[in-house]
């Protein structure tokens, strides 16, 4: 299939070309967390224990994978959007450098602190040694976590999200058969128990390392042994960080607000705060089209912003909000007739099905808007606008969800805080579409018609010039 062509392509086609191959992907980041933990899980209750004492460490690297993902696509995209390929290699080389440069601090920082570090986040001496087995495989194989997700968001950048598509779901193919393999052991191979589930996450990460890296450096050619001086590269690696970190301390942050709502939960008793992680655990999965499309719409915005093209910056914003509501709605349409037996599926005790059913029915209502405030985030990122993405976000995450989930708990109890989740989610997302709208139809305006013109009439102009664009040779 013909890759879509960001600058030409009509708008909602190119989107739906574009987001379609990335939701295997997508969904494949969910399972990945998800297959470790059930093999894990069939090791005993200390292995499994030890990997959750992982999860903020892991966390917190692929918070950073992703800021610098986030913050290289924005570079690489709006110099191809300019047609300057040369600058977009420079950025992207620079980016791998960066990239490998955090990896080997991180990495060593990590080595030479896991004891002092688990044993102040709790562990006990039964539990170290596990994590100890875990974490150093993982940290040694740290280049190959995030070093494909820069990767990822270079061919993001070029309009290509089949191949970002195929890898995150043959890496995760990849670890499900490793994780039984490499854990329990076949044969006359013996098993590693939690030390295997490390080495197959690093094996499955680095076959998609060597793809990647094909793609981006011999296909695309996004690859410069001309690195300028070294307050260039300097410069070019602040410009990425000035994006990266915001998008990277978000990504942190969520868990962390998600953390005080199970507290509210919490009050409500033991059943309550299972069924409400069944219930974000089910909710991670019906949001994976959003997730998609706010992955490939931080390119889609920096390259026609990088080209000029103000009105598609705003109208790309525009549909994929679209999409984001239609997809709430189809999404609110099945947790409202089939709620029940879903959360089943997941716990047999009556209480638990309950607690998650309610959330689910209830904050589905919210779910359209939710992608619009990660769409409105993914959009300002793509403009190198990231101090808006993450006030975005963070007026969701704090500014709204806790005030209004406690609110809600004290007028409604248990319903209240889902209610209050919702409600924030809607609020957030309408706030951050009419802020969104505001800033770029004020740009559309000042890049098609004079002052002297008036707002209307850009806009009537920018309305002409749409069509116009899928017939240009760009």
């Amino acid at each position: 299939m013909k890759r879509p062509d960001m600058l030409n392509d009509e708008v909602a086609s190119a989107l739906f070309r574009l987001v379609l191959p990335m939701i295997p992907g997508t969904l494949s980041i969910v399972l990945f967390n998800l297959a470790d933990t059930y093999f894990v899980g069939r090791l005993g209750s200390d292995p499994l224990a030890a990997m959750s004492f992982s999860f903020p460490v892991v966390l917190i690297s692929g918070g950073l994978a992703m800021g610098l993902g986030i913050g290289t696509s924005t570079y690489v995209s709006q110099a191809l959007g300019r047609g300057d390929r040369g600058e977009a290699a420079r950025f992207a080389t620079k980016a791998h450098l960066l990239g490998f440069s955090l990896v080997v601090v991180f990495a060593v920082a990590g080595l030479l602190t896991i004891e002092p570090l688990f044993t102040a986040m709790g562990a006990t001496a039964s539990v170290l040694p596990l994590i100890r087995s875990y974490m150093v495989i993982w940290f040694t194989g740290l280049p190959f976590v995030i070093l494909p997700m820069i990767g990822m968001n270079v061919l993001q950048a070029t309009g290509d999200t089949r191949i970002p598509g195929m890898v995150l779901t043959l890496s995760v193919l990849l670890n499900i058969v490793l994780d039984p393999l490499l854990i329990f052991g076949v044969g006359p191979v013996a098993g590693m128990g939690i030390a295997g589930a490390a080495l197959a996450t690093v094996v499955a990460r680095a076959s998609s390392l060597a793809i990647i890296g094909y793609a981006v450096f011999r296909r695309e050619g996004l690859f410069t042994l001309h690195f300028g001086s070294l307050d260039e590269t300097l410069a070019a690696w602040g410009r990425i960080l000035y994006v990266g970190i915001p998008a990277a301390a978000v990504n942190i942050l969520l868990p962390i607000s998600m953390g005080v709502i199970t507290r509210f939960v919490s009050a409500f008793g033991t059943d309550a705060v299972a069924g409400f992680g069944a219930a974000t655990r089910i909710e991670s999965f019906a949001l994976v089209f959003t997730l998609a499309l706010s992955m490939i719409l931080t390119p889609f915005v920096g390259q026609n912003h990088g080209a000029g093209r103000e009105w598609r910056v705003l109208r790309s914003h525009h549909v994929a909000s679209g999409f984001s509501i239609l997809w709430g709605v189809m999404v609110l349409v099945v947790f409202l007739a089939a709620a029940g037996p879903i959360a089943a599926a997941f716990n047999e005790n009556a209480r638990v099905v309950e607690v998650t059913s309610l959330y689910l029915m209830v904050v589905a209502v919210s779910y359209g808007f939710l992608g619009i405030v990660n769409l409105t985030a993914a959009a300002f990122n793509g403009l190198k606008m990231p101090l808006q993405a993450a006030a975005v976000a963070g007026l969701r995450l704090f500014g709204l969800l806790i005030p209004l989930a406690w609110i809600g708990r004290e007028i409604a109890g248990l319903a209240g805080i889902f209610w209050g989740v919702a409600v924030g989610n809607i609020i957030s997302g309408t706030a951050g579409f009419l802020w969104y709208t505001m800033n770029r139809r004020r740009r559309v305006d000042e890049a098609l018609t004079p002052a002297t013109h008036g707002r209307r009439r850009g806009r009537e102009r920018a309305a002409r010039l749409e069509p116009a664009y899928g017939k240009e040779s760009g």
